[in-house]
């Protein structure tokens, strides 16, 4: 019988659908109707946080729209929130229940801020505190760790980025996620059997860059929740200012390089390992990028990169849930963790 966990990853091409389906049109309401603002706040922790900084990409990018992460610690421990002129503030949270989360949302409303709740429960205490809500209509999520909810929160940084930038074209690109997904998941039967080689594993890096740094920070924590390896996630630039020097012969290192802006730098940069001993563990389109590699994580569907990391982190999710099968472990239920965690 297959895990939650499992179910839940092979869900998410009809989660994405159902929510495009259900909040494109709201989405498009909610920016018509936001008054001005000059940056966005985002608070979020775990998973969500790493949501948040996809949308420092796809907003700034897309919508030249510059995006903040709050610290919701100065608003529940030391009691100074800053102050918030020209900020729309965002809360983003699977569950809407964390306090930090909504506290910051509730000191956006207190200065007079648009506030914006990206959440999977519509009727919680983040959704009660915002003037706008958008739902992730994923279901409920049962496994601990975040799978279906994540690319969720992806989708919906990635609509309001192509509904803000005015263009056409991005909503377009939209629409198939969907297909593109279900083609990822179809051409990543293969990691199942190839997780197995990497059972005994300890630690290793996971890198990425510009779209794709949310992605290497989202599989380095799957890999931790899910299979306690010590995994750390870099963007490629600052891994080359000291983390570089870790790499010792045999030393894994996942790269998620799907064509792109960044390609070119990655590319360079999976030489550079190669050369230095790591094993390369690839996620990628490019056949260039894949010829390296000691096992390739597919990466299909031909999404442009602004869209990439809703499919580049599916095959790391797999990667996390049959390596945790082959250790032995229990990936509905990580050790130490419960599905709702609420920090103050």
């Amino acid at each position: 019988m297959s895990t939650l966990l499992e179910q839940e990853i092979l869900s998410q091409p009809e989660v994405l659908a159902g929510l495009l389906d259900k909040e494109l049109a709201r989405v498009q309401r909610i920016v018509a109707e936001l008054p001005g603002f000059s940056y966005a706040m985002i608070a979020a922790r775990g998973t969500s946080d790493h949501a948040a900084t996809y949308a420092q990409y796809a907003w700034g990018a897309l919508a030249r729209r510059p995006v903040a992460l709050a610290t919701p610690s100065l608003h529940t421990l030391y009691h100074a929130p800053p102050r918030l002129d020209g900020a729309l503030v965002v809360g983003v949270s699977q569950s809407g229940q964390s306090p930090d989360i909504v506290s910051v949302v509730e000191e956006g409303r207190r200065q007079g801020r648009p506030t914006l709740a990206i959440t999977n429960d519509g009727s919680s205490p983040l959704a009660a505190a915002a003037d706008y809500v958008i739902e992730l209509h994923a279901g409920a999520e049962r496994s601990v760790a975040a799978t279906k909810t994540y690319t969720a929160q992806l989708a919906v940084m990635a609509l309001l980025a192509a509904a803000w930038s005015g263009e056409q074209a991005r909503l377009d690109e939209l629409q198939r996620l969907p297909e593109a997904l279900a083609a990822t998941l179809q051409g990543a039967t293969i990691v199942g059997p190839r997780a197995e080689r990497y059972r005994y594993m300890e630690q290793c890096v996971v890198i990425g860059r510009g779209y794709n740094y949310p992605t290497a920070l989202e599989l380095a924590l799957k890999l931790k929740e899910l299979t306690y390896v010590m995994a750390d996630a870099y963007s490629s630039a600052d891994f080359r200012h000291g983390p570089i020097a870790t790499i010792a012969q045999g030393m894994p290192a996942l790269l998620i390089m799907p064509t792109g802006a960044t390609f070119a730098d990655m590319l360079e940069l999976a030489h550079e390992l190669r050369a230095r001993g790591a094993e390369l563990i690839i996620c990628s389109d490019a056949p260039e990028a894949q010829a390296l590699a000691t096992t390739v994580l597919p990466l299909v569907g031909a999404l442009p990169e602004w869209l990439s990391p809703v499919a580049a982190i599916v095959p790391g999710q797999l990667l996390a849930l049959h390596l945790a099968l082959a250790r032995g472990l229990a990936p509905d239920q990580p050790r130490g963790l419960k599905k709702v965690t609420l920090t103050v």
